[in-house]
């Protein structure tokens, strides 16, 4: 093997540990966000993440939710009575089945959440501006494939094949 082709696997695999460190720096900031952002809106860490996922995929079922958030659904009810009571979201009857419920979030409070999150909005809104079309496709489909394959952890891990 030539030196530079062992040169070349170094660079990489050095760029790929510092790709997947700083990812996980990025998780640790951006929770640290999500927790001052939660206590500003007076909700923990769990209901901030529940209620950002019946914003950008509701109207929810309530198990529906729970499927996405990975929660059981009994910690759901407990999640949704607290959002509810602080008017983030409302249950309402599925029109298609009365017996079925869904449950969606308010718009006057989803301003309240957007408003705390601007500062970081407009960072990244300046940071995409630095890249061209073709390089934001390119980071745009990596991140989707780090998110799917987070996905497919934790559905490995929920299912117990993973250890």
């Amino acid at each position: 093997m030539s030196a530079v082709t062992s040169g070349g696997r170094s660079a990489r695999r050095q760029l790929t540990t510092q790709i997947k460190d700083t990812l996980r720096d990025l998780r640790n900031q951006l929770s640290t966000l999500n927790r001052q952002v939660g206590v500003q809106l007076a909700l923990k860490d769990i209901d901030m993440d529940c209620l950002d996922l019946i914003s950008r995929h509701g109207p929810l079922s309530p198990s529906g939710l729970a499927r996405r958030a990975g929660l059981h659904p009994a910690t759901i009810t407990g999640i949704l009575d607290r959002l509810e009571r602080a008017g983030w979201v409302a249950r309402e009857r599925d029109p298609a089945d009365r017996r079925a419920v869904t449950v969606r979030a308010l718009p006057d409070r989803g301003r309240e959440v957007y408003v705390l999150f601007a500062g970081m909005n407009t960072a990244l809104d300046q940071i995409c501006a630095g890249y061209d079309e073709q390089q934001l496709e390119l980071l745009a489909d990596f991140l989707s494939k780090a998110n799917d394959a987070g996905l497919t952890a934790t559905r490995t891990l929920a299912d117990g094949s993973g250890t």
